[in-house]
Formats: structure tokens, sequence, C-alpha cells
């Protein structure tokens, strides 16, 4: 994996305007702003995102350029603080690992940012799962969503056990209209009512299930513990007529949590969890599909000779630039310790997976 030094992003904003986005961090429309890169300057909207993200003193950012710009082959972008993770690689970390499973995942590159010319710090710059993510792939038009939050669990209730308002409550519709809504009301009225005995020729009319498992293997493996209930976005191929999954906010991963905090190697089961995964392993052949595929997975793509490298790469990348880091500049020796870290936790990880592939038998 090539690494280059990082790219500065120089934001400009209205001194007015930027102190009434930071009065009211929930505010969610555009205020204009002006994005240089190098010699090149671009007119834009942005704003904060994230959701408890939006606390913190080091905030993420989307913008919006209100059409496709050609030089970042987009319209919208993110700009992720990574302020919970110490080594602020685990997101990126995450997305090249999911594409060596095949899996589609977000283009992701790292920047410093300066916004008003004071410096902001190490940012990840993140592809929108949009309908450009959809051409630069050469794939069929089709709905997207994004799982906002705890209610996008597949079931018809809460995770607080309390029956939901609305079948999609909680998914945010990126592309697609309200045809696309009843359909995957559906999808999720099929996933909660299809027989037992039925199952398994009925949901691959629904979702692509090799895909799916493809996806499952990603989280089980970074132990993301929210990917099965939100981070993540939905896609239903305009081809096959399959919902698809895709990761999104895979920070919390790799032995640390939403609020940075160790999370034990054995935290999430090798089973995961949601009504629609529950659905799929209850089918023995999926089952024996899943369990081949997470134990190829543990002895090639999830291994420490297979991910250390980008590790090492990205954390020498990043390691000049964070004494420049007002919020991370304290922070490095925790920083420093981190490769290690991340390193121990694929070991621990992947004999726990190892230890447990015949309990899906």
């Amino acid at each position: 994996m090539k690494v280059d030094n990082l790219s500065t992003l120089r934001i400009e904003v209205e001194p007015k305007l930027l102190e009434s986005l930071e009065t009211d961090i929930w505010q969610e429309e555009l205020i204009p702003a002006k994005l240089t890169v190098d010699t090149h300057s671009y007119d834009m909207g942005i704003t904060y995102r994230g959701h408890h993200t939006r606390k913190f003193p080091k905030k993420s950012y989307r913008i919006d350029f209100g059409s496709v710009n050609e030089d970042f082959r987009a319209r919208e972008l993110h700009l992720n603080a990574e302020y919970c993770d110490p080594s602020l690689i685990r997101n990126r970390l995450s997305f090249e690992f999911f594409k060596k499973l095949g899996c589609m995942a977000p283009e992701s590159n790292f920047v410093f940012i300066e916004v008003n010319g004071k410096p902001s710090g190490i940012y990840l710059q993140l592809e929108s799962v949009d309908e450009l993510f959809l051409q630069n792939r050469k794939l069929s038009h089709g709905p997207i969503y994004y799982a906002t939050n705890h209610q996008t669990n597949f079931s018809l209730l809460t995770t607080k056990g309390k029956l939901k308002k609305s079948l999609i409550s909680g998914y945010n519709r990126k592309v697609g209209n309200d045809e696309d809504d009843l359909d995957l009301e559906e999808f999720i009225a099929k996933i909660n009512s299809i027989p037992r005995h039925e199952f398994k020729r009925e949901i691959v009319k629904y979702v692509d299930v090799k895909k799916y498992l493809n996806w499952l293997c990603g989280v089980i493996c970074t132990q993301n513990y929210d990917a099965f209930i939100q981070n993540y976005a939905l896609y239903r191929n305009g081809q096959t007529g399959l919902y698809e999954m895709i990761p999104w906010d895979f920070d919390a991963t790799f032995g640390r949590n939403w609020n940075g905090d160790v999370m034990k190697y054995d935290r999430v089961p090798i089973e995961g969890y949601n009504t629609l995964t529950a659905r799929i392993l209850d089918v023995y052949d999926f089952r024996v599909q899943y369990q081949l595929l997470l134990e190829e997975v543990i002895n090639t793509y999830f291994t420490t000779s297979e991910l250390e490298p980008t590790i090492l790469n990205l954390h020498h990348q990043l390691r000049p630039y964070l004494a420049k880091d007002p919020y991370k500049k304290d922070t490095v020796t925790l920083f420093d310790q981190e490769p290690e870290y991340i390193i121990q936790f694929i070991k621990n990880r992947s004999d726990y997976i190892s230890n447990n592939l015949n309990n899906l038998i």
C-alpha cells in the first residue's frame, strides 16, 4: 500500500457564520465556504457531520460542492476527525480490509485541515456513498440508504424491545424515491415473516447472501460492535434487485469502542447479531458457507503478515503531522503504542475466531 504526504485543505468561512455553526452544532444547513488545495480554490457549503461526534472538541465536516467537482470526482465529501481513535487509522484500515474481502467500501485518504488559517489537524477524507459512488465502480443505479441509528437492525422491534413506528426508521435515503422506501419496508417485513422452512429459498430473492456473508466476515474480524444495527449503507443493486451492505464509520474497531476505550477481543460473538444475520445463519447451508469463508479470511487477509505493513505505513505517514494537530499533539505516546496494540488485537481476535469456528456447525 503506497502512502504519500498529506495534502493541506484550507477552508475559509465567514467568522460570523462559523460562530453560528459552533453555537448550534446540530444544524444541517450548509453554510457557504471556500476550499483551497494548493493553488486551486472551490466554492462549497459546509456543516458538521456525525451524531455523538459533534459533541467532541474536534468536529467532523460534510462539504458539498453543489455539483460534481471533477478534481475530487465527487459532489460531496466527508471529513472525519477520528477524534476518539488514538491511532487515527482504524477507519481507513477497516475499509482497506473490506476491499480485500471483495466488499464495496468508500475510498479514503488522510489530509490536513486548516480553518480560517488555523490548524484543525489530521482528518480522513471519505468518499460519499451516493450515485457517484456507483458510477465510479460502474455499478447499476439503485437506491442507497444510510443506517443512521440503532433502529436499523432489520427487526420489527427497536434494540430496546419496542415496536418500531416505521420499518424504515433510522434509514436516511441518499439515492432513490418513495417507491424504493416501499421496497425497503417489504424487505424488512420479509426478513421477519418468511417461515423458517421457506427462508433459504425466499431470502435470496431480496439480499445477495454471498456478499452479505463477506460483509459479515469483515465486521466479525474488525469487531465493529455497532455495525449490525447502524454504521452501514444499504444498496439495492439495480441489475440484480438484491440488497448489498457497504461499511461506513468503522473507527470503533480493532480493539477499541466508539469512545476509544479498550474493547476485549472476544466482545462480539462469532455469530454476530441482528435479525437478518440470525436468520441467515439459521440456514445450515449458509452457516457452512460462512464458516468456510471466515476460516479462509483468518488464514489469508486477517493476519498480521497481511495487515501489519498497512498499519505501519499509515502510522508512518501520520506521525510527522501529529505535533501540528492541536487536538492530538499531546497524545504522541499513545499514538506510537497503537500499531503494536492493533497487531496484538489481530492475533487475539484471529485465535478467538479460529477456536470458535466449530461452534457454527
